[in-house]
């Protein structure tokens, strides 16, 4: 006879030393619930393109190929479905035109509270495989500039073949180092999304354990190093006056809280953390402390999302350029 396994018995399906810090990091009340997210399936969530389609036409466009769509709210535009129903959504005529595209609600909320405006400039400065990309688009209206980055080949072409499948005619693709546009367009952009490489603890699973496989503290500093040199040459790149918004899918203090206090090391003059108004309540403020180091007060306006049954774990900061 089958029985339920033990919570001693889950943690140790993951990295003994990965839920060891995801205690220190969580809040104790909050850590069975985000425990058990890592054994779940996530529910089929997608969002409509803007720029080839609307919610009420999608919808019903669902609705006649005999799909059962459900708003997810507060997201204006976004949808859920029954997972049993996720291949025949990805084998509609919607799916493959792209008037809808896939996505974790956690991805959406970067680029929604970096806020783009038509005909501003902006930069997506890793930006493969382009659904973040494709969310500034659609909210400026494929009015402006909008320059994405992705030095990866295999990744680069497969954001372009998003961009274009979707409609996304306004943004300018380029196959680059993201660690040197800093220096080759200083002070040009309005606003600017790092969603940085980083160890994707978020996404790990134990109905796939390759999904955290590779997890190591080495694979951790490893992405810090990568994500501290990104983040300064976003920084260069941000006018005066702009915002920046750094997000990852990790939980790791060395990849959000100890990247964004090396930005502000590096330019204490003109960093300023911003406050979020999230359309979730599934976050908890940023760290003061982790392990010997400390954070100014203003790290309690960053915010991680708690995984549940919908949304992924997830870091954000919002920053924005004094002067």
């Amino acid at each position: 006879m089958s029985s339920t396994p033990s919570p001693q018995a889950r943690e140790s399906a993951l990295p003994p030393e990965f839920v060891s810090r995801l205690r220190q990091i969580v809040p104790e009340e909050s850590f069975p619930d985000v425990q058990a997210s890592f054994e779940r399936p996530k529910r089929t969530i997608f969002r409509v393109n803007r720029l080839k389609s609307t919610p009420n036409a999608l919808e019903d466009e669902l609705k006649s190929a005999g799909l059962h769509p459900s708003p997810f709210n507060p997201l204006e535009g976004v949808f859920t479905l029954p997972n049993e129903e996720r291949r025949r959504l990805t084998e509609t005529p919607a799916f493959y035109e792209g008037r809808l595209y896939i996505q974790n609600p956690s991805s959406m909320l970067a680029p929604l509270l970096l806020d783009p405006q038509p005909e501003e400039s902006v930069l997506d400065l890793a930006a493969a495989p382009g659904g973040k990309t494709l969310l500034l688009a659609s909210m400026m209206q494929n009015r402006g500039i909008l320059s994405a980055v992705e030095p990866v080949t295999e990744r680069y072409h497969r954001l372009r073949r998003n961009l274009e499948n979707a409609g996304a005619t306004m943004v300018r693709t380029y196959r680059k180092d993201g660690r040197g546009v800093g220096r080759a367009c200083p002070m040009m952009f309005d606003r600017v999304l790092l969603d940085a490489p980083c160890s994707s603890e978020a996404k790990f699973s134990t109905l796939r354990p390759q999904s955290f496989s590779y997890w190591s503290l080495r694979k951790i500093k490893e992405s810090q190093r990568l994500q501290k040199r990104l983040i300064l040459s976003a920084w260069e790149s941000l006018k005066p006056g702009g915002v920046l918004l750094y997000s990852t899918c990790s939980f790791a203090p060395e990849e959000n809280e100890e990247v964004i206090a090396h930005l502000l090391k590096k330019f204490p003059e003109t960093v300023r953390i911003a406050s979020m108004e999230l359309p979730v309540d599934r976050w908890q403020e940023g760290l003061r402390r982790w392990g010997k180091k400390s954070f100014p007060p203003s790290f309690s306006l960053l915010r991680r999302i708690l995984p549940d049954e919908n949304f992924d774990g997830f870091f954000l900061a919002k920053i924005i350029k004094s002067g």
